[in-house]
């Protein structure tokens, strides 16, 4: 028998304004869908595991949710809590998508990697892949990382206010990318590689309306660069901003939002979305320029 009603929810802190739902159950109106999505906003958020995280995964579990996505800054705490991780998932260690089984099961996805991958294929096509500097080494970085060596970036920078975090995700990317494709330095050795770099990814969460600042010094930038930036509130962040004032070719995490949510709302349905039309409801829903996590 078909399934064809859904309750699905986003699981993270500070997720008040988030577009998911309107994404998600936009697309399921066009299939004819019976399709709930809600927030399950953990702000204050936990800094740390936490019982309360594998309550809310239970919980869900119990009042028969289909499944939840899981954002900032959960999609590396969420992972204990799960039966099963898909391949994906255990390669970058990190979940941004849960699927409740019919048997019970809670199965943890990561719909990031494909999401930024199409993003990049699509805003950036024919950008040079020599080498690129990512900041930010977290669930979203671990992610961006896997899409952009599996693109052909042939040397990876990474740096990370953890700086062990951001060693942890080189070692793992070289490990499955095989020979020293990615290596971790401190944010000042980073910046100074970028001089002679072909691109810079902003993985982190510096430059959201939660904190406006430049990830790096503004000097930094220079035309030869092209600039991406996951973050989407504001769409054009304080280092998309920067970078296109100097001539820059950039892109911002709208697109990446939009693709990983659509791998997502496959795993939950079966049914394949139409990204065109959950590009144009994106489009229509920042028109005014803003858009929520």
């Amino acid at each position: 028998m078909t399934q064809n009603s859904y309750l699905l929810a986003l699981v993270g802190a500070g997720i008040g304004q988030s577009l998911s739902p309107e994404l998600h159950e936009r697309e399921a109106r066009r299939h004819g869908l019976r399709y709930l999505y809600r927030l399950l906003d953990m702000d204050p958020p936990l800094h740390e595991r936490s019982e309360r995280l594998g309550d809310r995964i239970e919980h869900a579990r119990l009042l028969g949710f289909s499944g939840l996505n899981v954002t900032h800054p959960y999609k590396q705490l969420v992972m204990p809590f799960l039966d099963q991780l898909a391949p994906t998932a255990t390669r970058v260690g990190a979940v941004n998508t849960v699927v409740f089984t019919r048997d019970g099961k809670t199965v943890g996805h990561n719909t990031d990697v494909g999401g930024f991958a199409a993003a990049f294929a699509r805003h950036l096509p024919r950008a040079p892949l020599g080498s690129v500097v990512q900041l930010g080494a977290g669930g979203a970085g671990a992610a961006v990382g896997h899409a952009l060596l599996a693109a052909g970036v042939e040397h990876l920078t990474i740096t990370d206010p953890h700086l062990d975090r951001a060693e942890g995700l080189a070692k793992t990317l070289n490990e499955h990318a095989g020979a020293e494709r990615a290596e971790a330095c401190a944010a000042s050795e980073a910046t100074r590689r970028l001089a002679h770099a072909d691109g810079l990814v902003n993985a982190s969460s510096v430059g959201t309306e939660h904190d406006l600042r430049l990830p790096l010094p503004e000097e930094a930038l220079h035309p030869a660069l092209w600039v991406a930036d996951i973050n989407y509130h504001p769409l054009l962040t304080p280092l998309l901003h920067a970078a296109g004032a100097v001539g820059c070719t950039v892109f911002h995490g709208g697109s990446m939002l939009v693709h990983q949510a659509a791998e997502a709302f496959h795993l939950f349905t079966g049914r394949a979305p139409s990204v065109a039309h959950m590009l144009a409801d994106f489009a229509e829903l920042t028109a005014d320029g803003q858009a929520h996590t």
